[in-house]
């Protein structure tokens, strides 16, 4: 199967010499989950960001649609990132727009600068936005104020608007750290659904081990700034974790 992104020995550092990511070497391939955990700071945020370049990687190849984008500027990057989702833990949204008007910005990527400047959304991404708050159940909220949200609506729009990218490609970082457990697990079922409804692969930063256990088809486990397990979520034993995260007695 050819692979969705291709990334090779992919470093970087914010203080020259002390990595945070010490030469990530990974290829994301099919329509699925694929989990990043690991403790905070070894890097997983930095992978994440520096993947559409919110972040600035110090050396290494990221291999997307045939391009790296590290060597991607101007026009070219804006239109590689058009094509890559992202979905925030703080929902990123513009809080003093509606619902709709949060979706349609998902489209301003692929709008000409005038229209985009003016607003001009074409009636066919209008149709979709519809289409798409219908099938994250938010319709009746279509003309609210983004900040009259709860955190679930909050993040069902982040998801949302990030689709109306029509994107190749879906990164999630920590998009249920804010949410309680049921909430949680909605939003993950709905990242389950993007994936297998538009065959594109969904990338999630996340915490909680046992809901990555339970959606992803593929956990990546970080420490110090590497990859220390990439398989199956059968595979994630204590011995993992424990080399993952260290210690013992958080395991039981």
């Amino acid at each position: 199967m050819t692979s969705a992104l291709s990334i090779r020995n992919l470093v970087k550092e914010y203080v020259p010499g002390k990595p945070v990511l010490t030469g990530i070497t990974l290829d994301i391939a099919g329509a699925d989950i694929t989990a990043v955990i690991g403790p905070s700071g070894t890097g997983k945020s930095t992978l994440i960001r520096c993947i559409n370049r919110l972040v600035e990687p110090t050396a290494g190849e990221i291999i997307f649609e045939g391009r790296d984008l590290v060597r991607l500027a101007g026009n070219e990057l804006r239109a590689a990132r058009s094509r890559i989702g992202m979905v925030f833990q703080e929902y990123n949204l513009v809080e003093r727009l509606t619902v709709m008007e949060n979706l349609l910005t998902g489209c301003l990527g692929r709008m000409p600068a005038w229209k985009a400047l003016l607003r001009r959304f074409d009636p066919e991404d209008i149709a979709r936005a519809w289409e798409t708050l219908e099938t994250v159940g938010l319709t009746d909220f279509a003309n609210a104020r983004a900040d009259s949200l709860s955190g679930g609506q909050r993040q069902r729009v982040g998801i949302s608007r990030a689709v109306m990218q029509r994107p190749a490609l879906l990164l999630a970082d920590e998009p249920t750290s804010s949410l309680d457990p049921k909430t949680s697990v909605e939003i993950m079922e709905l990242l389950a659904q993007v994936a297998a409804t538009k065959s594109i692969p969904v990338i999630i930063n996340m915490h909680d081990v046992e809901l990555a256990r339970r959606f992803a088809r593929r956990i990546i486990g970080m420490s110090g700034g590497g990859v220390v397990y990439d398989g199956a979520p059968a595979g994630l034993d204590d011995a993992i974790l424990k080399r993952i995260y260290g210690g013992e007695s958080w395991l039981h």
